[in-house]
């Protein structure tokens, strides 16, 4: 298996999230007359995502320590596709949300495998360019994808989305079956005994070097959930902007993940992991205080969450790919137990704020930029904090 195959591989893994969560945003507002339900109730579509996402880590992570990534990425990927099929098929929004759960189970070990592959085959500072490149690629998706999913919802509906869920797991899979060749060389038999389970993750989880990457992480993770969950509402409800023309809007701002991900792979080779995420991390904090600011002070318009989103989206584009090479680093025989409670602590994060953004929308910018705010001062914070930095 070439390097080249093998990037690809990686980042297809890897753009399942996203493709699961953008290609269907502009539906949101519109599930919302579709099942006469509320706006909090259809936030459970991506709320159970991202609940399902983050536990089913726990576990995936793991069992491809113990049984290589191979079989456990087969696993997942069938699991997305069965799931896929059935959102597409959804005769109601609990059956929806439920789809969706079971969707977020075969997404996440797709992507956990993908993160340990790269420790597999990559030493640290290779892995977090890895990171950033595959970044790039799958940047793609979050760029395109709401353009795309925009007029699948004017013209077939929500149901169009998961359909093509369906299609680009179908090729994945295929392509996995094809080509991808076990990177996982020292299975560990003990991985899945709970007691040794409790003791990886009990190792993972008192190494202040992987909070110093996790933390961070996470908040920015929960930076751009911020805009994920709750933009379509504010631009499409809020200033009115049609539905075919949202996803324009979306896609610039993501173009910021473009960028930031090229900024982070010039920044690496020059200045190292640490001195690039305090960047990140600092641009976060501006994207953040700017939405509050401007909101705050009256101006109502789409190009101010576009413009907040495009400079939040940059810096999750540095921020994250130093992140998720950093808190991995420290444990090649746990890569995927690794993995897995970075991605938990990581949805976590993404379900507050998802499930904030839901519950304290009242029709305005306002608890947006508040929020965005909000998190952007966290994240700015984590990444300095004095009792990760022996560990970093």
């Amino acid at each position: 298996m070439s390097a080249s195959t093998l990037l690809w591989l990686i980042t297809g893994g890897l753009m399942l999230q996203p493709l699961s969560t953008d290609l269907y945003l502009a539906s949101l507002p519109h599930l919302t007359s579709y099942f006469s339900a509320t706006p909090a109730a259809v936030q459970q579509t991506l709320s159970l995502f991202v609940i399902g996402f983050g536990t089913a880590q726990l576990v995936s992570g793991p069992l491809s320590d113990r049984y290589g990534r191979r079989p456990v990425l087969e696993g997942g990927l069938a699991t997305y596709l069965f799931a896929s099929i059935g959102c597409a098929f959804a005769p109601s929004l609990s059956l929806l949300v439920a789809g969706r759960f079971v969707q977020a189970v075969g997404c996440c070990t797709a992507v956990v495998v993908a993160r340990a592959i790269i420790r597999d085959a990559y030493a640290p500072a290779e892995g977090a360019r890895i990171f950033a490149k595959a970044s790039s690629l799958l940047s793609l998706v979050p760029i395109f994808g709401p353009i795309s999913g925009s007029y699948l919802q004017v013209v077939f509906g929500w149901r169009a989305a998961f359909g093509l869920h369906a299609l680009f797991c179908a090729i994945l899979a295929w392509a996995t079956w094809r080509w991808f060749v076990e990177t996982n060389r020292a299975k560990d038999p003990e991985a899945m005994r709970l007691d040794s389970l409790a003791a990886s993750y009990a190792r993972i989880a008192t190494t202040p070097a992987f909070w110093a990457y996790t933390l961070p992480g996470a908040l920015s993770y929960g930076l751009i959930f911020v805009f994920i969950s709750g933009a379509s509402f504010v631009l499409i409800q809020v200033l009115g902007v049609a539905t075919e023309y949202y996803g324009y809007i979306h896609s610039l701002g993501v173009v910021g993940y473009l960028a930031g991900t090229i900024i982070c792979r010039r920044l690496l080779g020059r200045i190292g992991i640490d001195a690039t995420l305090r960047i990140g991390t600092t641009l976060s904090l501006v994207g953040g205080l700017t939405f509050a600011v401007l909101a705050l002070a009256g101006i109502k318009h789409w190009s101010v969450v576009l413009l907040c989103m495009f400079l939040c989206m940059c810096s999750h584009g540095i921020n994250y790919s130093c992140t998720q090479a950093g808190a991995i680093a420290p444990f090649p025989q746990q890569a995927g137990a690794a993995a897995g409670l970075m991605g938990f602590f990581t949805m976590v994060a993404a379900l507050l704020v998802s499930t904030w953004v839901g519950a304290s929308y009242d029709g305005t910018l306002l608890p947006l930029a508040l929020t965005s705010a909000a998190v952007g001062v966290l994240l700015f914070v984590s990444a300095r904090l004095p009792l990760l930095q022996g560990g970093s």
